[in-house]
């Protein structure tokens, strides 16, 4: 079997969208996801009920889970390696909410878990994502530096506004964008443009930010083609949160319809994995 490409949908993304003035149930959500054809979904993995739940509704929809969880401590971490375990999922994808203030400092507690992580018959990946461990972007390249054999899940929208990237990107962030990459065993999916992290798809002001992630896109599936397995899969997660990543009008309604758009994220990265086969 070929390398793979599998796009999920996830359920923070399906809260009060703009069509939907009372929230559907998980069943009628996830029913909506897997009729518009994702492959799975991105559900939080934090509570033996909910894990259960979702877990059960995908496995007889025939639909893969990315779990995610936000660990503050090390017992939770071993905590929620455990659920993933007992509600197998695809991956694991670790927000680590442990916050070291220093590189050396950050180092040695990514040394202390890296065991925990290697135990685990489910892939474990670091987010990277603001207000983490990940969170800076020079930072976390000098930790790959350190640690070159961390697995990342790498959401670039996070580092776009941190950093208040401008275009066109210079060669120095260029080069830390595709160390990241070079890193990634999965992906998140959102476009960010310098001052907001969730760009409204359908404008097309913001085209020139959707062409550099979909560029960025198809450079990170091209370097996960060389480093995976021949029949691996790949998962790229579209993440259009709502409020506050969703930009609201003065009515206090999104501006745009974040389903509708999550649908165009998915072509964008069906295209990238498309290109990156060459």
């Amino acid at each position: 079997m070929a390398q793979r490409l599998a796009i999920l949908q996830s359920l923070w993304a399906m809260q009060n969208l703009r069509d939907e003035p009372v929230q559907p149930a998980l069943e009628a959500q996830i029913e909506r996801i897997k009729t518009a054809s994702f492959d799975g979904l991105g559900a939080m993995w934090e509570d033996d009920a909910a894990a259960r739940l979702v877990a059960n509704i995908a496995r007889a929809e025939g639909l893969i889970v990315e779990g995610t969880c936000l660990p503050d401590s090390l017992d939770a971490l071993r905590d929620h390696i455990n659920r993933a375990h007992r509600f197998p999922i695809h991956h694991l994808n670790v927000q680590l909410r442990m916050l070291p203030p220093t590189a050396d400092a950050a180092v040695q507690l990514l040394e202390t878990i890296r065991p925990i992580i290697a135990a685990s018959d489910i892939p474990v990946y670091l987010e990277t994502h603001r207000g983490r461990i990940s969170n800076d972007l020079l930072v976390m390249v000098e930790l790959i530096e350190r640690l070159p054999d961390l697995k990342l899940l790498a959401d670039l929208s996070h580092y776009v506004v941190a950093r208040e990237l401008e275009l066109p990107i210079d060669a120095d962030t260029a080069a830390r964008i595709s160390t990241i990459l070079d890193h990634a065993w999965a992906f998140h999916g959102r476009v960010a443009g310098s001052g907001q992290v969730q760009l409204p798809i359908s404008f097309p002001q913001h085209a020139p930010w959707f062409d550099q992630f979909e560029r960025w896109w198809t450079e990170g599936f091209a370097s996960w083609r060389r480093r995976a397995a021949p029949d691996a899969r790949l998962t790229f997660t579209c993440e259009l949160g709502p409020q506050p990543y969703a930009i609201s009008g003065s009515d206090g309604r999104d501006l745009t319809d974040r389903w509708a758009e999550s649908l165009l994220l998915k072509q964008m990265a069906e295209r990238a994995w498309a290109q990156s086969q060459g």
